[in-house]
């Protein structure tokens, strides 16, 4: 059994690296820092979080070939396992276009753009010339690094929709799907599985990390109230896979939007969600034995990878060492 933490790049910089110090000494494998626009730089965290620690592995969950170039996506990867020492995971996808549309960005054709970029950046890390004439990348022979990568960069692929499940199944190292709620699991894996029907034996056996929110905490209200918070702000980019699930449509999320990015107004935003019990099954709230609760028939149905996102809790901190003491130990 493998586990991870995911971070949302939110916080401030001192943060990251307490919180990779405790989820290393906790005996996660590994964590991720989004890279969301207008927040922190995921790479900047990354690299500081990367140099203060030894053991953990860093990923970045997720960026974008839109806004960062595949070229500059394969130049990130090499250069963060030399300064990592080869503990870097390369976490990739198209991104939300509702946040996308902010800088006038309509991301187009992502599974063509994904397979090429993935393609690019495999071949780049491979020390080769990487000439392409795609639909998404024309590359001379003058695409190379002009440096010897150290290894080729674990690829991670984020994914909602029933096509990009399967195409991480069939190309990536990795795979993270956003399990809101946990039991998505039983609906997400067969869409891997298509993919996985496809996948070069060559590449290796794919790590599944079964992606959920939790807010751990003794004050039940205060994990409530943060995980709204969460939920707030990312739930009208999430999938109509996703939101059929749980009986909701983007339409749902419409006076939410608008309370908490228009009228900045967060705490209208959390109490609407609050209100809708729908929306806050996407995570799991309360203490360690509610999230075994919640992941113990996914991991009888073969899950290997469990991930902890955010917001964790009112205080992540201590959610860290609630899952490390509790949950990491009941399913080692």
């Amino acid at each position: 059994m493998r586990f991870s933490l995911r971070l949302n790049n939110d916080l401030a910089p001192a943060a990251y690296v307490a919180l990779a110090h405790a989820a290393e000494d906790a005996g996660f494998d590994q964590i991720w820092v989004s890279d969301d626009l207008f927040m922190r730089s995921a790479p900047v965290v990354l690299a500081t979080m990367a140099s203060a620690t030894r053991r953990i592995e860093v990923g970045s969950g997720i960026l974008n070939p839109y806004t960062i170039h595949a070229s500059e996506l394969a130049m990130l990867a090499a250069t963060m396992d030399e300064v990592s020492g080869n503990r870097f995971n390369l976490g990739l996808s198209v991104g939300a276009p509702d946040f996308l549309k902010w800088i006038g960005i309509r991301p187009a054709r992502p599974l063509a753009v994904m397979r090429e970029t993935i393609g690019a950046i495999r071949t780049l890390l491979a020390g080769e010339r990487a000439p392409i004439k795609g639909g998404f990348l024309e590359w001379t022979e003058e695409a190379y690094l002009r440096f010897a990568p150290p290894r080729s960069t674990p690829i991670y692929l984020g994914a909602m929709g029933p096509r990009m499940l399967a195409l991480a199944g069939e190309l990536a190292d990795g795979v993270l799907p956003l399990l809101f709620p946990p039991e998505h699991y039983f609906a997400a894996r067969p869409l891997i599985a298509e993919g996985e029907a496809r996948r070069d034996p060559a590449l290796g056996p794919l790590d599944v990390a079964v992606c959920i929110w939790v807010s751990l905490a003794d004050d039940r209200a205060a994990a409530r109230r943060v995980l709204a918070e969460k939920i707030a702000y990312y739930g009208r980019a999430f999938s109509p896979l996703i939101l059929g699930r749980l009986g909701l449509a983007a339409a749902d999320f419409d006076i939410i939007e608008y309370a908490i990015m228009t009228e900045r107004d967060t705490d209208k935003a959390c109490r609407l969600v609050e209100a809708d019990e729908r929306m806050m099954r996407m995570g799991v709230v309360g203490e360690g034995r509610d999230v075994i609760a919640r992941l113990e028939p996914l991991v009888a149905a073969g899950a290997q990878h469990l991930s902890f996102g955010p917001p964790l809790g009112p205080d992540p901190l201590d959610a860290v060492r609630i899952l490390g003491r509790d949950v990491l130990t009941h399913f080692r």
